[in-house]
């Protein structure tokens, strides 16, 4: 896990490593809310949930800065990362 975003490729990468979380993050979400789908344990802890809202907060800031739409940006990233765009159009292609 990255540690801090300074730029969109940093965001890029920081949506990258929780799709390979099994993550199906969405950028509104707080990192304590998620849970595994089988045990219904919380799928970070404490300390990983708050690096991981930092860092979202500061992928918010980076994609602001950018005129980047961050909720475009971080779909396109799982859709792509998931192989779900073959079946759900890309934000960008809607444009």
């Amino acid at each position: 896990m990255i540690s801090e975003i300074k730029d969109l490729q940093d965001a890029a990468d920081f949506m990258h490593c929780l799709v390979d979380e099994g993550v199906n993050a969405h950028p509104d979400t707080d990192f304590n809310d998620y849970v595994h789908m089988e045990t219904g344990e919380p799928s970070f802890t404490t300390e990983e949930a708050a690096l991981r809202n930092r860092l979202m907060e500061q992928a918010f800031e980076v994609c602001s800065l950018n005129n980047t739409d961050i909720y475009s940006f971080m779909q396109e990233i799982f859709l792509k990362d998931t192989g779900l765009d073959k079946y759900i159009p890309l934000p960008s292609k809607l444009s």
